[in-house]
């Protein structure tokens, strides 16, 4: 679509993918904290396991420095150790529990985090089609007063009406023109959000790979039962349906 000033405004898709949404920036660090999360659980839990310890050691062994040389003289120890904490008044419980409780703070995060995103989305996509219709009435209010500007003008030229009627006209179709001007600017605007608000603009290319993206993703509902000990995947919401005529 090109405005009044011959400005296009970029064509909305029917269906925006959300795994355009992973490329915001608040949206892929929170994800990564959930991983940073998710990573200290296991970083707690390890230490409920003992620590095993090897070494070993070598040399020469003998009542004199001269069968310090001698291969019956030689010496050698290899050996392991395994040491674990039998009692600790319940701090590696507690430091789980700090860790899992991070843990669903990040997933909380994560959540608000997507719904901020989605709902600026809807917003963006809502007011374009708002303005989408502003548009149309207003392109026929600006045609409507063409037919009249002409119809005075050509009155005026036959002598039946005075110049009043011309410059009267005339400004309603002037006004009209400024009120699509200063539309065109709220949908470029609008439009400038909603490419910001998707962390980015959209391509042929961006909407094929999206939408054939067959890995297997969590929804951001399923986190609070995903596995602690393992790294969660990048999580998306559902697709944001997009109104025809944005």
């Amino acid at each position: 679509m090109r405005g009044a000033l011959g400005l296009a405004l970029p064509e909305v898709p029917a269906g925006l993918p959300s795994q355009l949404l992973e490329r915001r920036p608040d949206i892929a660090a929170a994800e990564r904290r959930v991983a940073v999360a998710n990573a200290d659980i296991g970083v707690a839990q390890s230490a409920y396991f003992p620590n095993l310890m090897l070494s070993a050691s070598g040399g020469f062994a003998g009542a004199g420095f001269s069968q310090w040389i001698d291969a019956p003289s030689r010496i050698w120890s290899l050996g392991a150790a395994l040491a674990g904490t039998i009692f600790d008044g319940g701090a590696r419980r507690a430091q789980t529990d700090a860790a899992v409780a991070a843990y669903d703070a990040a997933v909380g995060q994560y959540k608000r985090a997507v719904l901020l995103a989605l709902q600026e989305v809807e917003d963006d996509l809502a007011a374009l089609r708002v303005l989408a219709e502003e548009r149309t009435a207003l392109d026929a209010a600006v045609a409507a007063a063409q037919v009249a500007d002409h119809a005075s003008l050509a009155q005026y030229r036959a002598g039946t009406v005075t110049y009043l009627s011309v410059v009267t006209s005339q400004t309603l179709l002037l006004s009209n023109q400024r009120a699509g001007v200063q539309l065109l600017g709220r949908q470029l605007v609008a439009s400038a959000a909603l490419v910001k608000a998707l962390g980015g603009g959209w391509n042929a290319a961006e909407l094929a790979g999206a939408a054939g993206d067959s890995v297997a993703r969590p929804a951001a509902g399923d986190l609070d039962n995903a596995a602690r000990t393992a790294a969660p995947a990048s999580t998306s919401p559902a697709v944001v349906p997009t109104p025809a005529g944005s």
